[in-house]
């Protein structure tokens, strides 16, 4: 009794049990009934027969079900396989991502095949360099031209006074002179002529030449110079041009425009400028902002740089005036910005006041509004009537 009872618990335990567990327990199982019995299964306990427990060994091929869902648990718990037994353990692989599609971008269309570029070929096409001299002046500039002339007669426009060419020492000698004038016109850059002039003045009064420019420190430099705009920057241009001064040219400037123009913060307006004035030679047009607008008002040029306005200006305009275009057309735009008031009174006193007046106007002047604000309205009117009768 006691051995029935234990051989069904062993059986019951033995079915729980895994299946790599269940087949040692099964071969367990085996050969105890085989030993018990000797060999004789007509062996008895206890005057019954010995149960014939083979039939309840585990046998892999007859439970290809239970096989591989217990397969399958051993797998997902890392277990080893119920394969041979020096397969290595299998690391569980990670689940795999549903793959979802993308929107498609939309294809671009194929761009054209461009033509083969050449050495030295830009991806732009250049327009090319308009040649002093290549275009037709427009059709009434020089009637124009005599009017400002006349305008500018007496000289009173701050670039009279406040201009590269006015403020330089000449006492000092030639090479002092030229290079005060290079510095006036550096300093020219975004700054009104009334600034520079008194920025000049300190400088004077500190000792204006290449030698003390030189070892003056930055600091005390920008402090002289603050006034101007982007004074910080003029200062380190002016230091470093005064190193080449020194280093290349005696502590002269440059004899060409061309090679000023290689000077830090020197550009072309400036270098032109600086030629005519202390070597008497105009290889080019200084160009302003001033110059630039109006030029374009008058429909004298159709550009949208102020280099640009140089190049179409001389491409028409004669050499003779070159030298002089630059003082008298900055001194006339001046007039025009800042004193408004008395180019209305030099207009109406002008020989031809309504051309004068109708002039002003191109350049910005708003005859009605600055008539009205200086008293001048009647004055206008009877000058603009009387070219009508």
């Amino acid at each position: 009794a006691l051995s029935s009872l234990f051989t069904a618990h062993a059986f019951t335990s033995t079915t729980r049990l895994l299946p790599s567990h269940s087949r040692v327990m099964g071969s367990f199982f085996s050969s105890q009934s085989s030993n018990m019995a000797g060999g004789d299964d007509k062996q008895k306990i206890g005057g019954r027969p010995l149960p014939d427990f083979s039939a309840f060994a585990f046998d892999p091929a007859a439970s290809g079900t239970s096989k591989k869902r217990t397969r399958a648990a051993s797998k997902s718990k890392g277990d080893v396989d119920d394969g041979a037994a020096d397969t290595p353990i299998a690391k569980p692989s990670p689940a795999k991502k549903a793959k979802t599609k993308s929107p498609r971008t939309p294809k671009r269309s194929p761009k054209k095949a461009s033509a083969a570029k050449t050495p030295g070929s830009s991806a732009r096409k250049r327009t090319p360099k308009i040649e002093p001299g290549s275009l037709s002046p427009p059709r009434d500039w020089e009637d124009v031209w005599e009017l400002v002339v006349e305008l500018r007669r007496d000289r009173s426009a701050p670039v009279d006074t406040d201009g590269g060419e006015e403020l330089p020492e000449r006492d000092r000698g030639d090479k002092v002179y030229r290079f005060q004038v290079l510095v006036a016109l550096m300093l020219s850059s975004q700054t009104k002529d009334a600034v520079v002039g008194n920025t000049m003045r300190s400088l004077q009064e500190h000792g204006l030449d290449v030698d003390n420019i030189h070892a003056t420190s930055a600091e005390d430099l920008n402090a002289l110079i603050n006034k101007v705009g982007f004074h910080n920057n003029k200062t380190k241009y002016l230091k470093q041009t005064c190193e080449i001064l020194l280093e290349k040219y005696d502590g002269d400037i440059p004899p060409t425009a061309a090679a000023m123009m290689e000077l830090p913060g020197v550009g072309p307006k400036m270098a032109y400028i600086v030629e005519s004035v202390v070597f008497q030679i105009c290889t080019g047009i200084g160009v302003d902002t001033h110059m630039h607008r109006m030029f374009n008002d008058l429909k004298w040029v159709a550009s949208k740089t102020p280099e640009k306005t140089r190049e179409q200006l001389e491409g028409w305009l004669p050499r003779d005036k070159w030298p002089v275009v630059n003082v008298l057309w900055v001194g006339i735009g001046q007039e025009t910005q800042q004193q408004k008031e008395k180019i209305l009174k030099k207009a109406i006193a002008s020989s031809r006041p309504a051309d004068s007046l109708r002039l002003i106007r191109k350049l910005g002047v708003d005859l009605t509004k600055e008539g009205k604000r200086y008293g001048l309205e009647e004055e206008i009117k009877a000058a603009l009537a009387g070219e009508a009768k």
